[in-house]
């Protein structure tokens, strides 16, 4: 739910001064497709609560398909005829077109990573051996001409012969696991896995097969009941996926998720169940007895989250129990019991979002005023050096074996493209195995972090992008972004996306709202629940400080978010719509009434609440963005960009909220474009991503009278 979410940094040779504000109307007047209202109304705990739109919500009808149809082509002829777009279009396939490289995972004498060409539209996943040439492994460049299907997460087996990897249909959540022989490159014609929408596969030590979470694709079983059939199952290569063994039966719960794993050394294998995302049961089986039978405890019950790890005879449990911000026990597995397990780091000022064993020591990702550091401990859990990073930035947890001393990690920051690094652990040193080359000169640029007081008072930071030349005039078009929920940390990260704003003299504002990890689970708490308008404080106190501090004013800020980040932006144009010029609401949340109803809804439940429970209700209604639009009122433009493919967010929520937004207001305009052959996370193709953010940022261009150079 990142996707969308973060900042970069800009080109050198751009001319950063603010252009005039326009004063001539930035849209024509639009004829928006004919949207009938039904007087469909429901009485929840005693509210009368109207749903005019309701008829939207089923995609297969006829008259929905021709009704988004019409949407989708007026939203594209009308970003299409806009005077900015062709220009931020060119831009950005110059800046989209370059070579890239993912974090190697080592596997027997083999490297396995993505790579993608500078002309390639997806990622291919690539083996090497030692210093020898790169072999193409998975090319979804070619399995079909439209760049239908598409490569999912894969994993490979400790020695390196057999890859599995999810084959996913429009880039949905969707899947099916596939696996495929690495000497050969042959796919096995009966390893062909269903129901592998969360799949996250594990393989044993010995590589014959793998544990995996099915997902249940049964048309009877009602889309929101799903997540509660989950079973973790265990396949045997070679074998028919029918027959596969459950190691864990379905929890009959839809708002929690299953998820199982191997240790490394063939030992061990944990299960575990997330209850929403403040969380955790674990149990544990010792595979000498088998891979069926009564699994043991070792965190069951707690509100608190527990992330294990096994290595040498000893599990390494991170967990935020009674430690918002984390620390780290070892644990004996012959004396699991909680009262018998060992501290070894304790809770510090940073978070602590990671740990794993590579070089016989800890590697633990800690994030400090929403920035990363990178930690080598000793077992023992004492500090023996950090690794030097290139500036402020996000990086990822490395990635090696538990007893070699190579370890490689990606680093990025918004003046800095995401980058590969190759960890010695005992030395604490890294060098840089790959940089994309990008026409941009980072010394132009400067990130500064503030911190904001919010409506009660809170200290929230954010981070600032802009040109060195740009300085608080008053004028100066801002892209405000901001997510704050599932306990997601936003980080100094690089996107090709926010270039031409900063190529026109934008400031970039990136704001740690409540909700996210960044400062831990009190952090996440106090943006969930009845909490939740905490974040929309949070975001509003972010504009208004823009404002107050000289840098701009309401006309010339937009505000961006996707899924939950779709929600902020649907809350604060319907709360506050006179604080900003613009909304760009990607793949939203935006009915919260009935938003459990739909998807993965039911997962939700744990951070959003649920209308079926009258307090939660209560909540929910209050902000609801689609039940919050008061008609006549002078909403600030909107463009709603949806996919076709969402299996994850309804587009049902985009669908009413457009329908809604264009009765409602006496602003706008309010656009929806949907995006074909897409998921949640949007097209994996470079093409389609160039386009989409083409019409995002030239309407929001448009809007706020930002003109092409």
């Amino acid at each position: 739910m990142r996707t969308l979410l973060l900042a970069a940094a800009a080109l050198a040779a751009c001319a950063l001064t603010p252009p005039p504000a326009m004063t001539a109307p930035p849209f024509a007047p639009l004829a928006y497709p004919p949207t009938r209202a039904e007087p469909v109304s429901d009485l929840i705990h005693g509210v009368q609560v109207a749903d005019p739109y309701r008829w939207l919500e089923d995609e297969r009808s006829p008259e929905v398909q021709a009704w988004m149809k019409a949407q989708d082509g007026l939203a594209r002829a009308t970003l299409e005829g806009l005077p900015a777009r062709a220009a931020v279009r060119a831009r950005l396939r110059e800046l989209l077109y370059v070579e890239s490289m993912g974090v190697p995972e080592k596997r027997g004498s083999l490297l396995f990573y993505l790579r993608r060409g500078a002309e390639q539209e997806k990622a291919v996943l690539v083996v090497k051996d030692g210093a020898g040439a790169e072999r193409t492994l998975l090319d979804p460049n070619a399995w079909t001409r439209d760049g239908s299907l598409s490569l999912g997460t894969w994993n490979v087996s400790w020695d390196g012969r057999t890859l599995v990897y999810q084959e996913r249909p429009n880039a949905s959540d969707e899947a099916t696991l596939r696996v495929v022989d690495v000497a050969s490159g042959k796919l096995s014609a009966v390893d062909v896995v269903p129901g592998a929408k969360v799949a996250s596969p594990s393989f044993t030590a010995a590589g014959d097969g793998f544990v995996y979470t099915w997902y249940p694709n049964d048309p009877a079983i009602p889309e929101a009941e799903r997540s509660g059939h989950q079973e973790v199952r265990f396949h045997r290569l070679g074998s028919d996926p029918r027959t596969d063994t459950v190691v864990q039966p379905a929890s009959g719960d839809p708002r929690s998720f299953l998820g199982a794993s191997f240790s490394r050394d063939g030992r061990w294998l944990f299960v575990v169940r997330q209850h929403g995302w403040s969380a955790t049961d674990v149990w544990f089986r010792d595979l000498r007895h088998g891979l069926t039978g009564p699994l043991t405890p070792l965190a069951v019950g707690q509100k608190a989250i527990y992330a294990p790890d096994a290595h040498r005879g000893a599990f390494y449990v991170r967990t935020n129990e009674g430690a918002p911000r984390y620390r780290l026990f070892r644990v004996d597995p012959a004396r699991p019991e909680r009262q018998a397990w060992e501290e070894i780091v304790p809770e510090g000022p940073g978070t602590l979002e990671g740990v794993a064993v590579v070089g016989g020591r800890l590697a633990l990702q800690v994030l400090v005023r929403a920035a990363h550091r990178l930690e080598i401990r000793g077992l023992d859990g004492r500090l023996q050096r950090e690794v030097a990073l290139p500036t402020l930035g996000t990086v990822s947890l490395p990635s090696g074996e538990e007893d070699a001393d190579q370890a490689y990690f990606s680093f990025e920051s918004f003046t800095v493209p995401p980058e590969v690094h190759e960890l010695s652990v005992a030395a604490g040193t890294a060098r840089l195995l790959f940089r994309p080359r990008l026409p941009i000169d980072p010394g132009r640029f400067t990130v500064e972090q503030v911190e904001v007081p919010s409506k009660d008072g809170t200290r929230v930071t954010m981070f600032l992008v802009r040109g060195r030349e740009v300085k608080p005039d008053g004028q100066v078009p801002v892209r405000l972004n901001g997510y704050g929920g599932f306990n997601v940390s936003v980080t100094p990260a690089f996107a090709a996306g926010l270039y031409p704003w900063l190529e026109r003299g934008a400031l970039v504002a990136l704001p740690n709202l409540r909700g996210g990890g960044e400062y831990g689970e009190a952090w996440h708490e106090a943006g969930m629940l009845h909490r939740k308008q905490n974040v929309f404080d949070d975001f509003a106190a972010a504009a208004e400080w823009l404002q107050r501090s000289g840098w701009s004013r309401p006309g010339r800020i937009a505000i961006r978010g996707g899924s939950n980040g779709g929600l902020l932006v649907g809350a604060l144009l319907t709360q506050r719509p006179e604080l900003f010029g613009v909304g760009l609401c990607h793949v939203p949340l935006l009915d919260m009434v009935r938003y459990h109803r739909f998807g993965l809804g039911q997962a939700w439940v744990p951070e959003y609440g649920s209308a079926d429970d009258p307090a939660q209700f209560r909540t929910l209604h209050a902000y609801s963005p689609y039940h919050r639009l008061v008609p006549g009122t002078a909403y600030p433009p909107l463009l709603l960009l949806s996919a076709d493919h969402d299996d994850r967010v309804d587009p049902m929520h985009a669908r009413k909220f457009a329908a809604a937004m264009q009765a409602a207001t006496r602003g706008g305009p309010v656009l929806l474009r949907i995006e074909k052959n897409s998921g949640h996370q949007g097209a994996d193709m470079r093409r389609a991503a160039a386009d989409q953010e083409a019409d995002a940022t030239a309407f929001a261009f448009q809007a706020l009278g930002v003109r092409d150079r």
